[in-house]
C-alpha cells in the first residue's frame, strides 16, 4: 500500500543448551553481515538457569541457561511443556516472528505459532514416540535450510530433523557439533536462499494487507543441546544439497 512502512522480518534465534542468546549471536556473527540485514534478530536468553557445567566455560563469559532438561538417550524430557508455553508467550509478547533460527536440539511442534521459515544448525529430531507423532505426522511445507556437520555426533538426527520437512535445502560441512564458518560457495548459497525467503515473506504479508486473511503454515522451531563448541574452525569447503 503507498505509505505504508513495511516491518522488517523478524526471526526468533535460539540458542544451544548450557550457553546464552549473546552466545548464540557471537557465533552467528562469523557469517557474512549482510546475509539478514533485511531482517530484525532476537537472541533471547532460554527459560531456566544452567543446572550444571557449560562446555563454553573459558571461552564465553557467563551467564549460561538451557531451555528444558533431558536424558542422554533424548528419549526423556523434563520441563518441556514449560519450555514451549515461555516461548509461545514470548512470541506473543514479542513478535509476531516471521522464522525460526536454532542451534542443535530440534524442536518442531505444532504449538508454536505459525512461521514461514527456518534455520536448523546442528538441528536434530525428538525421539520420544508421542512427540513424533504429532509434530512429524506430516511434512512440513516451512522453508527450511539445514547445516549438517560431517564431524557432527548429531548428525543422523540432523539427517532426520532435514527429512521431517517438505524440499529443504541441505548445507553440509566438515566440523562437527557448530555454527560452521562460510566459504564463498556456501555464503552465495544461503544468501539466494535467503533472498527468496524475504521476497516470499514480503508478497505474503502483502497480501494479507490487501485481503485481510491469515496466512497457515506449519509452525516450527528449535534450539538447544551443545557439546565440543568450536569457535575457531578454519573456513573448510562446505557442500550444498537440495532435496
Amino acid at each position: 500500500m503507498e505509505g505504508q512502512i513495511l516491518k522488517k522480518p523478524k526471526i526468533l534465534c535460539l540458542h544451544g543448551f548450557r550457553t546464552s542468546g549473546s552466545f548464540l549471536k557471537k557465533q552467528i556473527s562469523k557469517w557474512d553481515p549482510s546475509l539478514f540485514a533485511q531482517f530484525d534478530l532476537e537472541f533471547p536468553n532460554g527459560k531456566y538457569p544452567a543446572g550444571g557445567k557449560s562446555d563454553i566455560e573459558g571461552i564465553f563469559p557467563p551467564p549460561y541457561y538451557e531451555w528444558f532438561q533431558f536424558e542422554k538417550d533424548f528419549t526423556v524430557y523434563f520441563n518441556l511443556e514449560e519450555c514451549i508455553s515461555y516461548l509461545c508467550e514470548y512470541i506473543t509478547t514479542n513478535g509476531p516472528f516471521d522464522g525460526f533460527l536454532g542451534f542443535s536440539q530440534g524442536k518442531v511442534l505444532k504449538e508454536h505459532p505459525p512461521i514461514k521459515f527456518f534455520i536448523s544448525i546442528s538441528g536434530s529430531k525428538f525421539r520420544d514416540p508421542s512427540i513424533c507423532d504429532v509434530a512429524y505426522k506430516d511434512p512440513i511445507k516451512a522453508k527450511s535450510v539445514h547445516f549438517i556437520g560431517e564431524k557432527d555426533w548429531l548428525k543422523l538426527p540432523s539427517e532426520d530433523l532435514a527429512s521431517a520437512f517438505d524440499k529443504p535445502l541441505i548445507i553440509r560441512h566438515p566440523q562437527g557439533h557448530t555454527v560452521p564458518r562460510l566459504d564463498e560457495a556456501s555464503t552465495s548459497q544461503l544468501r539466494n536462499w535467503i533472498t527468496d525467503v524475504g521476497v516470499s515473506v514480503c508478497e505474503q504479508e502483502e497480501k494479507k494487507s490487501e485481503n485481510g486473511s491469515k496466512l497457515e503454515v506449519n509452525g516450527t522451531n528449535e534450539d538447544k543441546g551443545v557439546k565440543g563448541v568450536e569457535l575457531n574452525e578454519g573456513s573448510e569447503p562446505i557442500e550444498v544439497v537440495q532435496t
